[in-house]
């Protein structure tokens, strides 16, 4: 005798599972997410180094300042327009009258910011002078003022469709 087969024996599967089975998409989340994740980590670095360098870059620009300030008139090595020594015996022309000691004090203090400041440009400015007694003009003597500009083109670290010039601007006045 022949035993027949129970109708349900078959039907025991749930309907969806005679679909196939989705192979592969936990692997492309996973990849799709760490692509996303990897990406905005780059980006942060990015955006952090460039603060970082414009921090760097105000911080030289404040350097040259100081460094104008204390190389007034009065210094015997001073650095702008005029004449060094003032108030001693031995008046001299400034050797420095363009300010490039200034600016290399500005180039040295802003290779810290780890990027190559070849193409970074410094200018010095004294742009209002004092008139001595004796009728001679000068631009570093107490109270003159001294601007500091440096501009600068960020170098990123992965390839950008841009590449932003950082332009620092820092003004003090001379007070020795």
């Amino acid at each position: 005798m022949l035993k027949r087969t129970p109708p349900n024996r078959y039907r025991t599967k749930n309907r969806l599972s005679v679909l196939p089975e989705p192979k592969g998409q936990t692997q492309i989340e996973f990849i799709l997410s760490i692509l996303t994740i990897l990406f905005v980590i780059f980006w942060m670095w990015e955006v952090i180094m460039g603060v970082y360098t414009y921090n760097v870059l105000s911080d030289a620009a404040k350097e040259g300042i100081r460094y104008a300030i204390v190389h007034g008139s009065r210094n015997s090595n001073c650095s702008g327009p005029g004449v060094c020594g003032q108030g001693t015996v031995g008046q001299v022309s400034s050797t420095d009258s363009s300010g490039t000691n200034v600016a290399n004090v500005v180039k040295g203090y802003a290779k810290y910011s780890l990027h190559d400041t070849s193409g970074m440009t410094v200018s010095v400015s004294y742009p209002d002078p004092q008139t001595l007694p004796g009728g001679t003009q000068v631009w570093n003597e107490a109270p003159s003022t001294v601007t500091v500009q440096l501009s600068y083109k960020y170098i990123p670290y992965l390839a950008l469709p841009i590449q932003p010039t950082f332009n620092v601007r820092a003004q003090g006045r001379i007070v020795n």
